[in-house]
């Protein structure tokens, strides 16, 4: 099989990293078509100024001349697939995929009308950019033959908010990168705590400051175990920076460390050092349907995880499973009890690798090949 894979999509997200990789390696022949407008820009939200904007959408909508030319040339292929971020893609190619009759496989990933109006309710749903942003995605799931998200529950998201079929829609996980998600054993301790007292049990959380992440829930739960020999560590910034850098100033948390950016490549070393990590804990309906990066990626460092318990979670794991712990979404007292009651069990229960059959059916691999029966079939049913 030969896949064009087109578009403006960003490699800097491992999303789209990881779907080529996997395509690779479960033999599907990978063309990639691609005009990189992202670089420097880690959080779409975060292009401020007018001049910026201008700058950057100009730059976006004059990428397409050549895309379209250079797709045109391209040889014969059984599927094309765009990448995320690819709303706009998806509708620029469109008519050219038409009159190559090749079916569009679209990795729509998330839907920007949830993520901007729903959950980060940037905008009221009254605001007229609520309505063009509507259209926009209700028109894209309609160009492209074959809608991809991460999980069943966003799927059937989509097909409930933008009225597709379901048949048009996939599901193919996240995943984590395996050449820098990996177990690691902690480094040694430099010096022995004290017969009196406790050693301390160290939380990390990584992660973009947003409303999904649910950061106050893991500040309050801090302050509940403020007593406790806990050491909370979190990593990240974005669109609540202000609001925890105030619940911070009002009442300083002298267990909790704030460092506001990692290089991504040194994040395995602040996970390896971590006795658990955290996943996302927000309320809303969209934390409710994704499972995001930093899960898998904790399973495949094969520490213990505690994350808000959803439908979407439930597909992946059961609270049963060894070193997965899922709490109820914005609940900071389930939260501070589960963490308490790991600390105080966690050198007996986590003395073994963990995750390891939950990261067999999310590997890359594994990832890959799903992917690549969804293109086949696409394909097969075009024809």
């Amino acid at each position: 099989m030969r896949i064009i894979f087109w578009g403006t999509y960003d490699t800097g997200k491992p999303r789209n990293r990881i779907l080529l990789e996997g395509l690779r390696k479960s033999g599907v022949e990978v063309i990639e078509c691609r005009t990189d407008i992202w670089s420097g820009v880690e959080d779409k939200s975060q292009v401020k100024g007018l001049l910026s904007k201008i700058s950057f959408l100009l730059r976006w909508l004059f990428s397409y001349p050549s895309l379209i030319f250079r797709y045109l040339r391209l040889p014969r292929h059984d599927v094309v697939f765009v990448g995320y971020l690819g709303q706009l893609d998806v509708l620029i190619l469109w008519p050219f995929a038409l009159l190559r009759r090749t079916p569009i496989a679209w990795d729509a990933f998330i839907s920007l009308y949830d993520t901007v109006i729903c959950d980060r309710k940037m905008v009221s749903k009254n605001h007229p950019l609520a309505l063009a942003l509507y259209c926009w995605e209700w028109l894209a799931c309609r160009a492209a033959d074959l809608v991809i998200l991460d999980t069943r529950s966003h799927a059937d998201f989509f097909v409930d908010e933008f009225h597709i079929s379901a048949e048009k829609t996939g599901a193919v996980p996240v995943g984590a990168e395996e050449d820098r998600f990996y177990p690691l054993s902690p480094p040694a301790p430099t010096e022995k705590p004290s017969p009196s007292t406790s050693p301390k049990t160290t939380l990390l959380f990584y992660g973009q400051f947003i409303p999904l992440h649910g950061i106050s829930t893991i500040i309050q739960a801090a302050r509940i175990l403020k007593d406790e020999p806990v050491r909370w560590i979190i990593i990240g910034s974005g669109q609540e920076t202000d609001k925890i850098r105030k619940m911070l100033d009002e009442q300083p948390l002298s267990h909790l460390e704030w460092i506001e950016w990692v290089p991504y490549e040194k994040l395995i070393d602040h996970i390896s050092h971590a006795d658990i990590c955290l996943g996302i804990f927000g309320a809303s309906k969209k934390a409710a349907r994704v499972i995001p990066n930093k899960v898998y990626q904790i399973l495949a460092a094969g520490k213990p995880v505690i994350t808000r318990d959803s439908p979407a979670i439930r597909e992946l794991l059961s609270p049963t499973d060894p070193g997965v712990f899922l709490v109820p979404p914005a609940d900071p007292q389930a939260l501070a009890e589960v963490v308490q009651t790991i600390a105080q069990e966690s050198s007996k229960i986590f003395c073994e690798p963990l995750h390891r059959e939950i990261c067999k059916q999310v590997s890359i691999q594994a990832i890959g090949t799903k992917l690549s029966a969804l293109l086949t079939s696409l394909s097969k049913s075009s024809q």
